[in-house]
């Protein structure tokens, strides 16, 4: 791998750890607000909200510069976010804003692989993309939940900078500090990101330009046999993961009596899955078996109903390692297959914007619908068993779907398409 491809990962880990802090610190902050059950999940909604809202300008925004000054630019805007809170903005507005950011920095960071490495590199560096994405995305879950313990938060509270007074008071203004404090890092690592050299055209600037533009993307991508099976099972995988967030919380409060800080841990453990999944995608799976993996979609789906069953933490951890590793040997070469598709048939830049409009706009849908299961007071286990056999479900119908594409196109001589 080149040199450049490691400072993305290191500016991409920074950023990614902070988001996850943010989130159990920002979920901390609307306990302690009192606001109602449903109000939760409706922080994921917010943050993903810019993703699909913008999804038409961020493409042409990523093309327009270096992917690197997007990045950076991107990161300013999270870093903004997150100090509105500071400012006793509401959590969910603030922690949109800093979606805002997220949804602008995404096409840069996973466009500039395909700027950066051939293709037969694509599914490794996904696989390393995806492992340290989730590796942040345990420990921001385990910082957030971190620094949102009395013993921790006191301890900040009492750190004092010499000759500085800091106007600091409350335990969610401390584990902001710390968290503000990673996005800077992450803004150093974008400044060291080396320019590609990659041209695009001149860049459209009239909204309706672009808006009909990205239709067009959206239609050629969902039309294509190969990009609408990836896009489909990347879809689904982005709006189930974000939910069983969720589920994993509410489960372990319920069926394992935990509180937030030691079940944001949980969550960590899925995600360890997922880095081993990746891992092994990456290892063992080449670009051209890239569609042999989608029956592990259906397998996780019905092992995660397994986990009404559980009510122990030593069962609790190997079940959701299972689960985990699963969504990451499924999804990792589905989303190689995707960036190569999309790359093949229109820029970097705009194949990610389209992806991150529907995968987001699946956790949208499915968020909302967690949200009002909980204000229905739906029991968790109900929902688990729901969850699980709509995902499993779900991946049926895709491989249903591909086998009629398979009848129709040899899939292997579409992947060995060349680049225009």
């Amino acid at each position: 791998m080149k040199r450049g491809f490691y400072t993305i990962m290191a500016a991409q880990f920074f950023s990614s750890l902070a988001d996850n802090a943010l989130l159990i610190a920002s979920m901390a902050l609307l306990i302690s607000m009192q606001a109602p059950g449903w109000m939760t999940p409706l922080l994921k909604l917010f943050f993903v909200l810019s993703y699909v809202i913008l999804a038409a300008f961020v493409g042409a925004f990523a093309d327009a510069l270096p992917k690197g000054k997007v990045m950076f630019i991107t990161n300013l805007i999270k870093i903004a976010g997150c100090t509105l809170m500071f400012f006793h903005v509401h959590p969910l507005i603030a922690y949109a804003v800093v979606g805002f950011g997220a949804a602008a920095y995404s096409p840069a960071k996973y466009g500039i692989l395909t700027e950066l490495l051939p293709a037969e590199k694509l599914v490794a560096a996904n696989g390393w993309i995806e492992g340290l994405t989730v590796s942040s995305i345990i420990l921001g879950t385990v910082l957030g939940g971190a620094l949102v313990t009395p013993h921790v938060s006191a301890t900040l509270l009492n750190f004092d900078f010499p000759f500085i007074d800091f106007p600091i008071s409350t335990p969610t203004e401390a584990a902001l500090c710390v968290i503000t404090a990673f996005y800077v890092v992450a803004a150093l690592f974008n400044l060291r990101i080396p320019d590609t050299g990659a041209c695009y055209e001149h860049q459209k600037t009239n909204p309706f330009q672009l808006v009909a533009d990205f239709a067009q993307c959206f239609t050629t991508l969902w039309r294509d046999k190969l990009g609408q099976i990836s896009l489909a099972v990347t879809t689904l995988f982005w709006g189930a993961g974000a939910t069983l967030q969720f589920i994993v919380l509410k489960w372990a409060e319920e069926s394992l009596q935990m509180p937030l800080n030691k079940a944001a841990v949980l969550q960590g453990v899925v995600a360890i899955g997922i880095a081993i999944g990746a891992v092994a995608a990456a290892r063992f799976i080449p670009l051209k078996k890239s569609l042999s993996v989608m029956p592990l979609g259906v397998a996780m789906g019905l092992v995660v109903t397994t986990m009404i069953f559980v009510h122990n933490v030593v069962i609790a951890y190997p079940l959701l390692i299972l689960v985990g590793a699963l969504a990451g040997f499924f999804v990792v070469p589905m989303n190689a297959l995707l960036q190569h598709r999309g790359h093949v048939l229109m820029s970097a830049g705009h194949s990610i914007a389209v992806q991150n409009f529907n995968e987001n706009l699946s956790v949208l849908v499915m968020l909302g619908l967690y949200a009002l299961m909980v204000s229905l007071n739906l029991h968790v286990k109900t929902v688990i068993v729901l969850f699980g056999l709509f995902v499993a479900g779900t991946m049926l119908l895709v491989m249903k779907q591909h086998a009629a594409n398979q009848r129709e196109f040899d899939s292997l001589s579409l992947i060995g398409e060349h680049k225009h």
